[in-house]
């Protein structure tokens, strides 16, 4: 067999045979793949290669659907061997670095705005009053102000103005 649909081979080692369980509780043999470790959300993610066939000019071929599933889908095999699986750690994913503090600046593009920028943003490079947190969300509140959008400012703060919403 030729082609994505049809290689049966893993990149990094044999895929192990292991059983899918279907919805309706039926089984059906599958190939293992790969592991997959996540550090949150359900820990554990398996490729697997699911038989299937395909329809060419020449008629009906077999094939195989890779898709990923949880370890609740997969039943082990006795006698088979899954230590031949290659396993992988996913990347944390990438997140703002924590604010050092806080830089209210004047809006250049709006006469008398203020734009609240993180310490460390370039934009707020070159002067302009250094906060701490409640003294940011106070100036955020203040008439003609807004968050800058290139550093962490308004992921951080904005969401933090909205929760306050009817408290105060």
């Amino acid at each position: 067999m030729e082609g994505t649909s049809g290689d049966r081979r893993s990149v990094n080692g044999t895929p192990a045979r292991i059983l899918l369980a279907l919805p309706d509780g039926q089984t059906v043999e599958v190939r293992l793949y790969e592991r997959l470790r996540a550090k949150r959300g359900h820990p554990w993610r398996y490729r697997i290669g699911v038989p299937a066939w395909i329809t060419t000019e020449e008629g009906v071929e077999p094939a195989e659907y890779s898709v990923w599933v949880t370890d609740k889908q997969l039943k082990p095999i006795e006698g088979v061997d899954l230590s031949v699986v290659p396993t992988r750690r996913r990347p944390e994913p990438l997140r703002p670095p924590k604010p050092s503090g806080w830089v209210v600046r004047p809006d250049p593009r709006r006469r008398g705005g203020t734009v609240v920028h993180d310490a460390v943003c370039p934009d707020a490079t070159g002067g302009g009053k250094e906060l701490g947190t409640l003294e940011a969300l106070d100036a955020l509140m203040g008439p003609g102000a807004s968050a800058c959008h290139e550093c962490c400012a308004a992921e951080v703060l904005v969401p933090v103005l909205e929760l306050g919403k009817g408290y105060g």
